[in-house]
């Protein structure tokens, strides 16, 4: 019935129903055979036979994460720890950061902050044309509409008068727009944080649409360009800009335009100014492009009009009796290096570059000569900012050869003006006050006060972005805080803290002049027309200006600190488009607003918009080796 057991015995195994005759058997036992029976041990198979198979040993289970292996317990905790955490931690902060909060106001706008959104103002009450409605500046009205009718079509209609006259002098105010862009460009984010971002590139378009209409600027080849509308001759006695007293709005005397074959000067400042602006609106593609048309139309006219002989070419001023006495361009190889660099940072085409660099240009400028004269940045003297613009290149890129020659020399001539500038070295006078004497203690001085602090605080944020401390003056090393530190003191100055405790900004402070020699502000806006000799009375006035021009800074101070607040006294008393843009320049240069001074003031990157990288690009990796 059963099979064989090849091990001997049943296979039946009795546990506990032992019987008596069992019991008695085992009492008859030997007891040392019963004590080894119970302590021999089976071997496996019989445990196995008798306790059936081994219960498995339960496994580890992992997760593959591709190169680790993980435990799932592992994962599990680490995913509940998560949720855990999310909950302790993540909700309470999505929650909390989901109630609206109160947005803290940012810090009040400094001295310097109130003075440029005073000073862009004075541009408003400037503009030539119809005016938006929203000009902010009651008194004025539309003025100038018939300006180039029978010259131009469309005529030259806008633009901004130059000063307290009604001429449109385009030479400067090309220069100004340049200023007013350079510094948009530089101070963006200032600009922004202050609210007049938008303010200051309004005013850049007015100029440069105005100046688009001075040329055929959809041409690329022209042969003359409008110089200036309107006119005044020295003591004269007709009826002209200089000879009648009246507001822009009631002008009745002839305006004539006047054209120029040959100006490369004038020609390369436009081209300058249109450039500059390209970039400040280079997310406006189709207007930028067209700014960008029209310069380069106009910096091949300033080069056709140099010709081959790079000596015999006329300035735009020369022989013209409307001009030279009053914007008369001494040289144009400062404007040709100016309007080049300003081509090559609009369009990245190396050509520009290479005229800016070619060292036939500097020698023509003089750049190198040491003048001091040539140190002092102007509407006539560009070569300051000509070389701190190249200076730029040469620190924020460092393109190398062929050009780091030149551009080697311009950051050393840099260096030097600005050494020039500090009352320290002596290069320049300085009244008892404070205030530097760059034109020699000449008439309309704070032009140039804030024209070249411009130029001092940006090469010190300069200085900052590329991690240099300072700079050498002979064996002197300067920190980049010595020229901030000149720029604040002479916008101080210009802003009140002087001998006569006077603010020579219009309506910055309690005090400041109450006679500007302006023909709109100082005649009131009382419905009467008053003739060209009948407004005079105006100017002869004592009265204080009925017509606050706000923002507008006059020439300034003599050279002893002394000022006269006479209408009639046109040095000091006459505000300029030059001067304000130079001060709003160099007013955000200083500004602690927005990103405040130094390394994170300037933007680095939109100036090099449209420069292609300087270095051949690194070809890409290999692929990845398969076997």
């Amino acid at each position: 019935m059963y099979s064989g057991n090849h091990w001997g015995g049943s296979f039946e195994i009795a546990v506990d129903g032992s019987t008596e005759d069992d019991q008695s058997l085992n009492m008859d036992l030997d007891r040392g055979a019963v004590s080894a029976r119970r302590h021999h041990e089976l071997d496996e198979t019989q445990q196995g036979w008798l306790l059936g198979p081994p219960e498995a040993k339960k496994k580890d289970r992992h997760v593959d994460l591709g190169c680790v292996l993980v435990k799932r317990k592992v994962l599990w905790w680490a995913f509940w720890g998560l949720a855990a955490a999310f909950v302790l931690v993540g909700l309470p902060v999505i929650i909390a950061k989901s109630i609206p909060h109160k947005k803290h106001a940012p810090p009040p706008p400094d001295q310097y902050a109130r003075a440029l959104q005073k000073a862009l103002l004075f541009f408003n009450a400037q503009k030539s044309g119809r005016l938006p409605r929203n000009n902010g500046v009651p008194w004025r009205g539309d003025s100038g509409l018939f300006d180039g009718s029978k010259d131009v079509k469309g005529g030259l209609v806008g633009g901004y008068y130059d000063a307290g006259d009604n001429i449109k002098f385009h030479f400067p105010m090309a220069f100004s727009m340049t200023l007013l862009s350079w510094s948009v460009i530089e101070y963006s984010d200032k600009y922004k944080a202050v609210g007049e971002y938008d303010h200051a590139r309004e005013l850049i378009r007015w100029g440069t649409d105005y100046l688009l209409r001075t040329f055929n600027s959809s041409a690329s080849t022209i042969n003359h360009v409008y110089a200036q509308v309107g006119h005044a001759k020295v003591n004269g006695t007709e009826p002209d800009d200089h000879y009648c007293w009246n507001r822009p709005e009631d002008m009745e005397y002839k305006r004539p335009s006047i054209s120029v074959g040959s100006a490369p000067d004038l020609g390369a400042e436009i081209a300058a100014a249109l450039a500059a602006a390209s970039i400040v609106f280079r997310d406006d593609t189709a207007y930028s492009e067209q700014l960008v048309h029209g310069a380069t139309t106009m910096f091949k006219f300033a080069s056709d009009s140099i010709g081959g002989d790079s000596h015999a070419a006329a300035t735009y001023s020369r022989g013209q009796p409307e001009i030279e006495p009053y914007y008369n361009s001494t040289s144009y190889w400062d404007e040709y290096m100016w309007g080049a660099a300003w081509m090559y940072y609009a369009t990245g085409n190396a050509t520009y570059e290479g005229l800016a660099t070619d060292p036939a240009t500097p020698r023509n400028a003089a750049a190198f000569a040491g003048v001091l004269d040539l140190a002092v940045f102007s509407w006539d003297n560009k070569l300051p900012g000509a070389q701190l613009l190249l200076s730029r290149l040469r620190m924020f890129v460092s393109p190398g050869y062929p050009y780091e020659e030149s551009l080697r020399g311009y950051h050393n001539v840099t260096e030097i003006n600005m050494c020039a500038y500090l009352p320290r070295f002596a290069a320049f006078n300085f009244t008892k006050g404070g205030l530097a004497l760059f034109n020699h203690g000449g008439g309309q001085n704070l032009q140039y006060v804030v024209a070249n602090s411009f130029l001092a605080a940006l090469f010190a944020d300069y200085m900052e972005v590329v991690g240099v401390p300072g700079w050498y003056c002979g064996p002197h090393f300067l920190n980049a805080d010595v020229l901030r530190a000149f720029a604040r003191s002479q916008i101080n100055y210009i802003l009140g803290d002087n001998p006569r405790k006077m603010s020579y900004v219009v309506g910055v402070n309690k005090r400041y002049p109450r006679h500007v020699h302006h023909r709109g502000a100082s005649t009131p806006r009382n419905r009467v027309k008053y003739t060209c000799t009948g407004g005079r009375r105006w100017l002869d006035s004592k009265k204080a200006d009925p017509n606050v021009l706000t923002g507008a800074m006059v020439g300034g101070p003599d050279k002893d600190d002394g000022f006269q607040d006479v209408r009639a006294n046109h040095a000091q008393a006459e505000p300029t488009l030059v001067g304000n843009a130079a001060l709003v320049a160099a007013l955000v240069a200083v500004t602690s607003s927005g990103r405040g001074t130094g390394a994170g003031a300037v933007d680095k990157n939109t100036m090099f918009s449209a420069v292609p990288p300087m270095f051949p690009t690194a070809p890409p990796p290999p692929p990845s080796w398969k076997p």
